[in-house]
């Protein structure tokens, strides 16, 4: 059920299942992460995640799965986390294209995600209340750290779900978009990024990471920065900015070193 188109340096990953909404079951996670593995190793300067059909991804495939005997922790801890710590540290930009919903599962793709754009009417949020569990694939971290407290549980409680729209208003993802140039808009995006300096934007989602992860503060995160500037400055791209700047032409970068 998953996709690796590779053109012109960009890879476009499809969840190609939509007569079941894109659901994952765990086969489909180790498909998913042998698509990233070769998309790696092709060394494509940007990635595009999107799904086919009316939704993203309704999340994990569980049409199948009995309760009594389901290995949830061999599902999320030993096949889900990887993955997205896979995608999450992928070397070069990664965006998503989000139409429909996307839960569960599908939320944590994005969260692995670099960019998210999403059409206006997709739908983001926790309706796991209804099959009595509990959001997972780092839904609580993601919406406590952009919502807060209460507004997490109120939507976890509630089971409402949020439009794409709400979802960037609340600066949950990237831009909300009009599903008709969903798709055209995150191409032009991975399009654009695959032409810059690939080097340095990995240093970027490096930084970031930090961040995020191991809550840098102010005067670590700039001697990061400082860091990675002085490795920066022994590539070929990096030289070939400051040229550009200076002859005042635009740059054209290799995306390594």
């Amino acid at each position: 059920m998953i996709e690796l188109q590779i053109t012109d340096g960009i890879a476009e990953v499809v969840l190609n299942a939509p007569e079941k909404r894109n659901a994952l079951d765990a086969s489909a996670l180790t498909e998913l992460a042998d698509a990233f593995t070769r998309a790696e190793r092709a060394g494509v300067r940007a990635l595009v995640l999107r799904g086919e059909g009316k939704v993203f991804c309704a999340g994990r495939d569980i049409s199948q799965v009995d309760p009594r005997t389901d290995d949830t922790i061999g599902y999320l801890r030993d096949g889900l986390q990887p993955l997205l710590q896979q995608i999450a540290a992928f070397p070069a930009p990664t965006f998503a294209a989000v139409q429909g919903a996307a839960l569960g599962v599908g939320l944590g793709l994005l969260i692995a995600t670099d960019v998210v754009y999403v059409a206006e009417t997709a739908k983001f949020g926790s309706p796991f209340a209804a099959l009595g569990a509990t959001l997972d694939s780092g839904g609580h971290a993601l919406l406590f750290e952009r919502l807060g407290a209460h507004r997490t549980l109120d939507l976890i409680y509630s089971g409402r779900l949020m439009t794409g729209a709400e979802a960037v208003a609340a600066g949950l993802f990237s831009q909300a978009l009009p599903d008709v140039s969903l798709l055209e808009t995150t191409r032009a995006a991975a399009a654009h990024a695959a032409q810059g300096p690939t080097l340095a934007f990995i240093a970027s989602k490096e930084l970031i990471r930090g961040l995020r992860d191991e809550r840098l503060g102010l005067w670590q995160s700039m001697g990061g920065e400082s860091a990675a500037q002085a490795a920066l400055a022994e590539t070929v791209d990096y030289r070939e900015g400051f040229a550009a700047f200076q002859q005042k032409r635009t740059p054209t970068f290799t995306g390594r070193d």
